[in-house]
């Protein structure tokens, strides 16, 4: 395993942080949009597709957010 530097910390950091303000604006952004979302989804047909791509791009973001997060605290899934 190769060591870790101040650099590959600090990146590591920059990562988490741009990953969690990300997180938090797309949950925000929603919460303020609540009632547009909920309008054009219950339009039905392909309009249905909206929850689903909002769902995909959260938990991309959340999913990264959260394994930078661990990953910096040092939690390591067992092999």
């Amino acid at each position: 395993m190769a060591p870790v530097t101040a650099a590959g910390v600090e990146k590591k950091i920059s990562k988490t942080l741009a990953l969690g303000v990300l997180t938090l604006t797309l949950y925000a952004g929603l919460f303020l949009m609540e009632d547009r979302v909920l309008g054009l989804s219950a339009l039905g047909g392909w309009h249905g597709l909206i929850a689903v791509a909002i769902a995909f791009i959260f938990s991309l973001a959340h999913g990264a957010f959260t394994g930078y997060f661990w990953d910096l605290l040092g939690v390591k899934a067992k092999k």
